[in-house]
């Protein structure tokens, strides 16, 4: 059972990137998916969660109408997309898949507490 992530690399600022997560061993789909990330020096911030329903969805205010998530539960994977990177992106980002609601306070806890299943991170870097 894991989430392997992958897509990170260097982007200028302006720039897009595709992050991927897919899952071995257990159905993505059914799970709450959560993608989070960790700059230089900061905490783990949950930047957006997409319910298990499909019918929730949250996108923290630094990334909303940038980011997208988006599933393919043919493939297992959950991408999101990253538009008009700024310097500020540049993190780790992680993916994670638990069996939980999806919300703004839900997702704050979640990057605290370290729940359900994580990928290892890949990091994304934007240059200006």
């Amino acid at each position: 059972v894991q989430l392997q992530a992958s897509g990170g690399g260097l982007v200028q600022a302006g720039g897009s990137l595709t992050l991927s997560c897919t899952a071995s061993g257990f159905t993505l789909s059914e799970y709450t998916i959560g993608w989070f990330r960790q700059a230089p020096g900061k905490e783990r911030e949950g930047i957006t969660c997409e319910g298990y329903s499909g019918l929730t969805s949250y996108y923290a205010d630094s990334v909303k109408g940038r980011f997208t998530v988006s599933k393919d539960n043919a493939k297992n994977t959950v991408h999101l997309y990253m538009n008009s990177l700024n310097t500020e992106d540049t993190a780790i980002y992680y993916c994670a898949a638990e069996k939980t609601q999806c919300g703004p306070t839900l997702v704050k806890l979640w990057a605290r507490s370290g729940l359900g299943q994580w990928g290892q991170g890949t990091l994304v870097t934007v240059s200006s």
